[in-house]
C-alpha cells in the first residue's frame, strides 16, 4: 500500500512540475513583448514629440484670425 501511495505522489509531483514549467514558458512569452517595453527602448525616439506639429501651427492659424488654442 505504501508503495502504491509513493508511485501516486511521483507522478502527482511530476506533473505538477510540468504544469509549473508551461506555466513559466506561457509568462515569459506573454511578458516579452510588452509594448511599454517597447516604447521604454527607444521604438518611437524617431517620432517627433506630441504636440509639436500645433506649435508651429499656432503663429500661422493666429495671422488668418484662427484660435490661439
Amino acid at each position: 500500500m505504501a508503495e502504491s501511495a509513493k508511485k501516486v505522489a511521483r507522478q502527482a509531483e511530476e506533473r505538477l512540475n510540468r504544469v509549473a514549467e508551461n506555466v513559466r514558458e506561457k509568462f515569459d512569452r506573454v511578458t516579452q513583448g510588452k509594448f511599454s517595453d517597447t516604447v521604454k527602448n527607444g521604438r518611437f525616439d524617431d517620432r517627433p514629440a506630441p504636440g509639436k506639429d500645433r506649435e508651429k501651427a499656432g503663429p500661422k492659424r493666429r495671422d488668418q484670425g484662427g484660435s490661439q488654442h
